[in-house]
């Protein structure tokens, strides 16, 4: 009975016409690092990891803004073919299976993380610039906090949760000097 409760609160808002495609998917991930939940991998948010890791060490070498700089935002997709996950192949393919009701605010929940990392970049820069180094500090950290709170939402959409961040909340972040 449990797990046909479970089941339910699972499908509980797939749309009609996404419940039989989802259902054999759920299968099909079976047994695998990919959610059955949502037929997403946590392993994504590793590109982000990678990225954070880089801005916390700029207050103590400014020079690691080349290499932030270097980053790129990826797909799901190009972010699992270019990793060593183990399903990556099933992880892409999966992908364009995810029902609506977690596809769209993961995605969502991506498009505000490249925001915040793209306009935390030109800050950080900005700081370099004007050669004020608590400044610099202050704004590495804040903008870390941002990154790792949106991490957290794509984290908790991963797993079935359908918590998202304010766009507002995203916004004034943008807006802020």
């Amino acid at each position: 009975m449990e797990d046909q409760e479970n089941d339910l609160s699972v499908t509980d808002g797939v749309p009609p016409d996404e419940l039989a495609d989802y259902t054999m998917w759920r299968a099909r991930v079976q047994g695998t690092n990919i959610s059955e939940k949502t037929l997403l991998a946590t392993d994504y948010l590793n590109h982000f990891n990678e990225i954070v890791m880089l801005i916390e060490m700029i207050p103590d070498m400014p020079d690691m803004l080349e290499e932030c700089q270097i980053w790129q935002p990826k797909s799901y997709a190009e972010h699992f073919q270019d990793s060593g996950f183990s399903d990556k192949l099933l992880a892409i393919e999966a992908y364009s299976h995810v029902p609506s009701k977690f596809r769209l605010p993961f995605e969502d929940t991506i498009t505000q993380a490249h925001q915040v990392i793209a306009r935390t970049l030109e800050r950080v820069a900005t700081d370099i610039q004007g050669g004020d180094p608590d400044k610099l500090r202050a704004d590495c950290q804040t903008s870390v906090a941002m990154i790792h709170r949106i991490i957290q939402v794509a984290n908790g959409i991963i797993h079935g949760a359908a918590h998202v961040m304010e766009q507002g909340e995203i916004d004034l972040y943008l807006r802020e000097a």
